[in-house]
């Protein structure tokens, strides 16, 4: 008997590590699919969690004592200036009138009636 592996054997051979390497890379897929569904998921509940925006902010200066602009809840240049807190609607009327600055982008003193 020789020692030479015929062609069909090495084929099956080659046919078998292929089939492994497949089952090892699906796996491996199977893994990152499961892994991303996970994120996903989470994702989710935490937009889910995640409470509702306030109807109005104060935007305090750099000392954060005094108020600087009254902004509506979600007013863009609010978000960017990271000094504004969450205010009632008595606390945005308040501050209007006792003549905070109503932000020009968002224009709360118009969406709460109050004219300047």
């Amino acid at each position: 008997m020789s020692d030479d592996l015929s062609r069909l054997e090495l084929l099956r051979f080659a046919r078998r590590v292929v089939e492994q390497q497949a089952r090892a890379s699906l796996t491996q897929l199977d893994r990152w699919i499961a892994d991303e569904e996970r994120r996903e998921a989470e994702r989710r509940r935490g937009e889910e969690m995640r409470p509702p925006p306030p109807d109005w902010l104060l935007q305090y200066g750099l000392n954060h004592r005094h108020v600087d602009s009254v902004h509506c809840g979600d007013c863009w240049a609010a978000a960017k200036s990271g000094r504004c807190r969450p205010a009632t609607r008595e606390q945005a009327l308040e501050a209007l009138r006792h003549q905070v600055p109503a932000c020009t982008h968002c224009r709360p003193d118009t969406v709460l009636g109050v004219l300047e």
